[in-house]
């Protein structure tokens, strides 16, 4: 049992988690799934398409016929994280098809790899299983390689993620998502509602909403209202509510209308969770990352939000070191956060990313200022965690139960933490009756500064 990191790079999905078993002779597949919870969702349409075409799913390289890394290109460590990753999949397999958000700048990878067998962009599932067909033909066989109503998960069987469209609008000009992934493309309401319902069907008690701009979703389809539900996350989010799961919203970006959702959490339709990229306070800096500099104004959204919805955890993450960022521009950032007090904070220190409009900017911020800056904000964000966790010693939380070790200390999370990016409740006695996934009642015993202890309520 360990404490939640502070330095977890807040943007990453949980580990894949593959259980299949190949029958004697089937044609296996290993995947590798780097990056954000938007390309694990990916990593699952394909396996989902492979495994009703009737290929076995291998969790390594050893017994895979060929392998493919799925890779990230968020920044330029990741980057280097995915070359890495194809490199020992070449190394342990030898035949590999890359794909994902690096996928996207092929001469790239091939200049460091020449021997893999493809390469594809973000969201090209047709070309991924063209590779992989030509790599290793299909073997089906109908009367035994049967495909969970669900499809297929790489994520523990108690939740999913729920991808509710692709691509982006905004233009920031730190970000190359948009380059990569193209503008926003909403799914249709009435399938993103049938796939949810097919989850929970299946078992999951908590749909993670993920996209890149949730908030802006069905605006590219003029909020098209299909079989009893509109395309708008408000309708989204009320329909999704009604299925009896617990529902958390990520990428919320702060627009206005953002406003509609927090009746629905306080009404306890969806979780009191918000994820909102705020990246940065001062409106010099915000102006310089072309994102909206209004953090007066947010500060009077937040105040309402939780006027509405007192239990609401706010979520977020920042950029530090951005180029031209003054002492002055830092200082209002961190006084910012003293006034936000948000639950659950996340930083970024800022890179060059190759494509992005910000490395072309003046006064880039030195490494050690980037670092000094980074410990400074974390260091504030750690003590505000620290004092709202103490604040909940004594209460009673609803958690849900992720593990439960072979020493029988569970670990789980409340309503105001997310997988792997936010903090954990630690139950350590009186477990046996404990199941994963199992939705149940604690009384917070002990608190540090990102995780909780508790008992179970009988």
């Amino acid at each position: 049992m360990s404490q939640n990191p502070p330095n977890l790079r807040p943007d990453i999905a949980p580990k894949a988690q593959i259980r299949d078993v190949a029958r004697p002779g089937q044609p296996t597949i290993g995947m590798v799934s780097l990056g954000c919870p938007k390309a694990l969702v990916d990593s699952e349409r394909i396996l989902t398409r492979l495994r009703a075409e009737g290929y076995a799913i291998s969790p390594d390289y050893a017994g895979a016929d060929a392998v493919i890394v799925n890779t990230c290109g968020f920044l330029d460590s990741a980057k280097a994280e995915s070359l890495e990753a194809i490199g020992e999949a070449l190394n342990e397999n030898g035949r590999v098809i890359v794909t994902g958000c690096l996928g996207a700048e092929p001469e790239y990878i091939t200049g460091q790899h020449p021997n893999v067998l493809a390469v594809t962009g973000p969201h090209q599932y047709e070309q991924v299983l063209d590779a992989v067909h030509g790599a290793v033909p299909p073997s089906p066989d109908p009367f035994v390689d049967l495909l969970p109503a669900s499809g297929v998960k790489l994520t523990p069987r108690h939740y999913s993620y729920l991808k509710i469209s692709e691509g982006c609008n905004h233009k920031c000009k730190f970000c190359i998502i948009p380059d990569m992934r193209g503008k926003l493309v909403s799914r249709p309401a009435h399938a993103v509602v049938r796939e949810a319902e097919k989850l929970v069907e299946s078992g999951v008690k908590e749909l993670l909403v993920i996209s890149q701009d949730t908030s802006a979703y069905g605006v590219d389809i003029k909020h098209a209202e299909d079989r009893g539900h509109r395309a708008h996350i408000t309708d989204l989010a009320r329909d999704l509510g009604s299925l009896g799961a617990w529902v958390r919203l990520h990428y919320v970006y702060p627009y206005p209308h953002v406003r509609n959702l927090i009746p629905l959490m306080a009404e306890g339709l969806i979780l009191p969770y918000l994820d909102i990229p705020f990246q940065h306070a001062h409106p010099e800096t915000l102006k310089r990352m072309a994102r909206p500099a209004a953090a007066a104004k947010t500060l009077d959204e937040i105040a309402a939000w939780r006027d509405t919805c007192p239990d609401i955890t706010l979520r977020s993450t920042f950029i530090v070191g951005y180029p031209g960022e003054t002492d002055e521009e830092f200082q209002t950032l961190l006084d910012w956060l003293d006034e936000a007090q948000l639950d659950r904070v996340g930083c970024f220190q800022y890179e060059n990313v190759a494509g992005a409009r910000s490395n072309d900017l003046p006064d880039h911020v030195p490494a050690e200022v980037k670092q000094d800056r980074w410990d400074r904000f974390m260091e504030k964000a750690q003590a505000i965690s620290e004092a709202k966790l103490a604040a909940k010693v004594g209460k009673t939380l609803e958690v849900i139960v992720d593990d439960i070790d072979e020493d029988g200390i569970a670990t789980c999370r409340t309503w105001a933490d997310a997988p792997e990016i936010d903090g954990n409740l630690f139950i350590d006695e009186n477990t046996d009756g404990l199941s994963v996934g199992d939705i149940v009642k604690v009384e917070v015993d002990e608190a540090g500064e990102y995780d909780l202890w508790g008992a179970l309520k009988s």
